[in-house]
């Protein structure tokens, strides 16, 4: 089933998302959850959706970039992750600012400074703990993720205003190197 998205302005973007117990993970209706939070990002063109994005404040996130992504072309592929409790262990020194959108913030994109690298800790859909290291676009997306697990959103990263583009104007000159 594809969910509503909860907009900014709307309490459980800001509220900090509930861990959720080992028990609770494989239950039918977290089961459930995840594969529609998967249809919705899907929907959405997203690449990265956070379970208080659909009104649920769970720490659920779910990312996947596949090939020839219509939003991201061409972006490296990210196959399909769920990352139940996430934390982010350990950034990397190097900063880099790019292009972010979000569901929950439509038609803006903006510049926001990331670690490239970052160290995550989580769990994955059956419950079992993962370690991985992610980088570039893959480490991008966890933290937008985390930061709505968080309770914040991409604009509250953001360096510099000034860079906050209304989508087609983003794709008119900010895309185009116009």
């Amino acid at each position: 089933m594809i969910l509503k998205a909860a907009l900014i302005g709307n309490p459980i973007i800001r509220a900090q998302a509930q861990s959720l117990e080992p028990s609770e993970i494989t239950l039918p209706q977290t089961q459930r959850l995840i594969d529609d939070m998967i249809k919705t990002m899907h929907e959405y063109d997203g690449v990265g959706i956070a379970a208080n994005q659909v009104h649920i404040g769970k720490r659920i996130a779910i990312l996947e970039v596949s090939d020839a992504h219509p939003r991201y072309p061409s972006a490296p592929k990210i196959s399909l992750q769920v990352l139940i409790n996430p934390e982010i262990i350990e950034y990397g020194k190097k900063i880099v600012a790019d292009w972010e959108g979000c569901l929950s913030v439509p038609g803006l994109r903006g510049q926001v400074p990331r670690s490239v690298e970052i160290r995550v800790r989580a769990l994955d859909r059956d419950g079992n703990r993962v370690e991985f290291t992610a980088d570039d676009f893959h480490a991008r997306i966890i933290q937008h993720e985390c930061d709505h697990l968080n309770g914040r959103v991409y604009l509250d990263r953001m360096n510099d205003l000034k860079t906050l583009s209304f989508l087609d104007e983003y794709r008119r000159y900010a895309q185009s190197g116009k």
